[in-house]
């Protein structure tokens, strides 16, 4: 494996001690996913991280980063002593991004970051070396991590920023010195700690602070608070481009059509035209629109307008808009964030089955009714389960967030034009309480406190033909209904009908 830190380099990093020799592939702040090798990173958070360092070491870490000798330890073991453990971490990032060559890419976004930071790592991978975050380690610990962890050598780099607070992302921003900045969208999401929409746009736009000099922004047009986007951007970034619906857009798109589990988009942008003189020389080109189509491997127009935007900075960092338009189809989204599965209640007959569509891991206004919208288009199967009629069933539970009008904004889903067209809602939370009552009695599926509840009841809400999104806050732990639902199906039995439907 790749040697990231050595005692030495990490010591001059973070200004820390190392009380021996020790070589470094990557770092780690949980001792139960810690890796040989790896530096265990003594965080403070609920528990103290040095309270852990001896069992991280006992599992093979190659050192701990630590602000003294922890309890069980001793000056004979490897340790990077350092004054304050997170300040040393944000060191240890930022000489990892320094030492990088990589084009960086920064992603924020109030809907659909960490699917573009995977969109980009699926169509970049096909024109260089990629490291990009994982998980979602977008905040004031993910994102140093990230950086640390940073080969020297890659070609592009993609990190997620995110924030639950005024003030965070343009410390973090300041850290990873994008050469290209995207935001993906802004949406009432963490209302509660910015006011407004307004208040949330300016803290995301505060992500072209930390832009190099000579840096792209990438914009999203159409929306209510893109004047102040533009604003912050043209302020920050030697270039703008811009991705959206609306005429004038640098990349816009023009149609999305789902096919299945499959969006197919067609959309346009402004390329060099070929301009040759006699004496075959390339003078200054004029602009023409091309069109471009690709197809992003989950239904939603959410989804291909993000991978618009992952197509404009493909252009900003100098690789291929047209390969990577080839290349979209890499990417699917990972679980709890979209992604779709048959789970077949019958190992001998593949008719008895259901659809699933994951989207447990995160919920506001916005990405809830693009969710719907995806459920309203999918195909339901008749004539296969109890009902007799394939359902479209939204287990949703609680947007959290959202601050004083958040019992309004749940009740207002029941308006949502996708609504029309969804069979059955089962509600989690006592947020979601207020959708429920809001229902007409026909749509109104059954309504529970917590998760753990609705639980019990996995089995009789839904049934065979069915397509059923779960979607919601991840504080409304709705992932363990989908585990639930998961559970109902036959071991083996996706492996057996594959290929058949």
């Amino acid at each position: 494996m790749t040697i990231l830190w050595t005692s030495e380099t990490a010591a001059h990093a973070t200004g820390g001690r190392a009380t021996r020799p020790f070589e470094l592939t990557g770092l780690s702040i949980d001792t139960r996913s810690i890796g040989k090798g790896e530096l265990f990173v003594a965080l403070r958070d609920v528990r103290d991280g040095h309270d852990f360092v001896r069992d991280a070491l006992d599992k093979g870490a190659a050192a701990a980063l630590v602000s003294r000798i922890p309890e069980g330890c001793t000056e004979a073991d490897p340790l990077l002593i350092v004054p304050d453990v997170l300040t040393a971490l944000q060191d240890l990032g930022r000489a990892g991004r320094a030492r990088a060559r990589a084009k960086v890419i920064a992603v924020t976004g109030s809907v659909g970051k960490t699917s573009t930071k995977e969109m980009l790592r699926a169509v970049l991978s096909a024109q260089g070396s990629v490291h990009a975050a994982e998980a979602s380690f977008n905040n004031q610990w993910g994102v140093p991590i990230t950086l640390a962890r940073m080969p020297a050598d890659v070609d592009f780099a993609v990190i997620e920023i995110g924030m639950n607070h005024a003030g965070e992302i343009a410390p973090l921003t300041r850290l990873a010195r994008p050469h290209v900045a995207m935001i993906t969208t802004v949406a009432a999401a963490h209302l509660e700690a910015f006011g407004s929409l307004e208040g949330i746009a300016h803290e995301k736009a505060s992500i072209f602070e930390g832009l190099e000099p000579g840096g792209v922004a990438v914009v999203p047009e159409g929306l209510g608070v893109t004047p102040i986007l533009l604003a912050a951007a043209r302020a920050h970034a030697a270039k703008v481009l811009t991705f959206g619906e609306d005429k004038g857009c640098d990349y816009r798109m023009l149609s999305a059509r789902v096919v299945g589990d499959v969006t197919i988009v067609k959309a346009e942008t402004m390329m060099p035209a070929p301009a040759l003189t006699r004496a075959g020389t390339v003078p200054l080109r004029p602009l023409r629109r091309k069109t471009l189509l690709f197809k992003v491997m989950s239904p939603g127009r959410h989804f291909a307008l993000n991978g618009l935007g992952v197509l404009a900075v493909t252009e900003a960092v100098g690789a291929d808009p047209s390969v990577a338009a080839l290349d979209m189809a890499r990417w699917q989204p990972p679980a709890g964030r979209g992604a779709r599965q048959r789970i077949y209640l019958d190992i001998l007959d593949e008719h008895q089955s259901f659809d699933l569509f994951d989207d447990a891991f995160n919920a506001n206004p916005t990405s809830l009714a693009a969710a719907l919208e995806v459920l309203a288009g999918a195909e339901t199967r008749d004539g296969v389960g109890r009902v007799r009629r394939g359902r479209r069933v939204a287990i949703l539970g609680d947007m959290l967030e959202l601050g004083p009008d958040e019992i309004a904004l749940h009740e207002a889903v029941a308006r949502l034009p996708a609504m029309a067209k969804v069979d059955l809602v089962h509600c989690v939370g006592p947020r979601m309480r207020a959708l429920w009552q809001a229902l007409p009695q026909e749509k109104r599926g059954e309504w529970y406190e917590t998760a753990p509840e609705m639980v019990a009841r996995a089995q009789h809400l839904v049934d065979a033909g069915d397509v059923v999104l779960v979607k919601g806050s991840k504080g409304s732990k709705v992932s363990l209904v989908v585990d639930a639902l998961k559970k109902l199906g036959q071991p083996d039995a996706a492996e057996l009908f594959r290929g058949k439907d």
